[in-house]
C-alpha cells in the first residue's frame, strides 16, 4: 500500500520545470487538503531531491520556505529563478506560474 509520503513524493515529482504548487495544492492532489504541514514534513525528509523537485512547493502566499532543507530560502530562489519562475522578496506570483494541470496519482 502506498504510503501518504509516497503520495506526496508522486504529486510533487509531476510539477512540470518553471510551474509551483502550494503546500495546500499538494496535500489536495495528494489526497487530503489537510495534510499540508505533512507536506512540509515530507519534503524536509525529501529522499532524492532530483526525482522530487520540492523546490517547486511555496506556501499559500507563494513565499518560499525559509528553511528550505537543501540550502535555505536562496537555494530555493536560486533554483526557481533557474527554472524561469520569477521570485519577488521571496515570493512567487501563484497567478501566473502556479500549475493547473491534472496530475495522475
Amino acid at each position: 500500500m502506498e504510503s501518504v509520503f509516497d503520495r506526496i513524493y508522486n504529486t510533487v515529482s509531476q510539477i512540470p520545470k518553471g510551474k509551483v504548487l502550494t503546500y495546500g495544492d499538494v496535500a489536495k492532489l495528494s489526497g487530503n487538503p489537510r495534510w499540508a504541514r505533512v507536506v512540509g514534513y515530507a519534503l524536509h525528509n525529501n529522499p532524492d531531491q532530483e526525482k522530487i523537485p520540492c523546490h517547486r512547493v511555496v506556501n499559500r502566499e507563494g513565499k518560499v520556505a525559509k528553511a528550505f532543507v537543501f540550502g535555505g530560502e536562496n537555494e530555493q530562489v536560486r533554483l526557481l529563478l533557474s527554472e524561469g519562475v520569477e521570485v519577488v522578496d521571496g515570493k512567487v506570483d501563484l497567478e501566473k506560474y502556479r500549475w493547473k494541470e491534472e496530475i495522475i496519482l
